[in-house]
């Protein structure tokens, strides 16, 4: 086995069980709030904890989901500017959000941290991204609405940006998990009963 391997393979693992540490659930806990997956809609997520405990703690894991994303990419860079290589790290992070070791393998929809990660790949397309929620989420006042608009334009903007391939599937491949994980709402939606 090559090291160039054996660095992929540890940064890919890395950036897994980074992705599996639940923001949501450890701020909860230290700040003495309930256990996020038992309250409200059950989602470890910065949206759900506001409504457990307020805009502080739903701050701090908002922060704490997208650095989960954020860092493994950065030190994915650090041994290696393949595009390759920051795309399975970027979706290594975020699967380990949506399926985390060390909760049962039931996580958050993962919005902050497929961010975090695509701030690392192209933070230009981060920008773009928020700037898309914003209005969205501004003309609209649906959170999930404007995460999945967002999310769904991501390799189109990876395109405008990079035109890398590789990006452009990684973008798609992250957009479609985030409308499976969204599907509860995305039935709200249709139905006009989306908070």
């Amino acid at each position: 086995m090559s090291d160039e391997l054996i660095i992929l393979i540890s940064l890919v693992i890395f950036a897994y069980l980074t992705g599996s540490v639940s923001a949501a659930i450890i701020t909860c806990k230290v700040m003495g709030l309930p256990d996020p997956r038992t309250q409200g809609s059950n989602n470890p997520g910065a949206t759900n904890v506001m409504r457990i405990g307020g805009k502080k703690p739903a701050a701090i894991t908002l922060t704490g989901d997208m650095l989960k994303g954020l860092i493994p990419v950065l030190i994915a860079r650090l041994f290696s500017g393949d595009e390759l290589t920051l795309a399975l790290v970027a979706v290594a992070a975020f699967l380990g959000h949506l399926y985390p070791l060390f909760f049962g393998f039931k996580g958050g929809k993962g919005v902050a941290t497929s961010l975090g990660a695509i701030a690392g790949v192209s933070w230009p397309v981060a920008l773009v991204m928020i700037l898309t929620w914003l209005i969205m989420a501004y003309g609209f006042k649906i959170s999930s609405m404007a995460a999945l608009v967002a999310s769904a334009l991501s390799p189109f903007y990876f395109w405008c940006f990079s035109g890398s391939l590789t990006y452009m599937i990684m973008g798609t491949f992250i957009a479609i998990l985030l409308i499976w994980r969204h599907r509860g709402n995305i039935k709200r939606l249709l139905e006009g009963t989306e908070k």
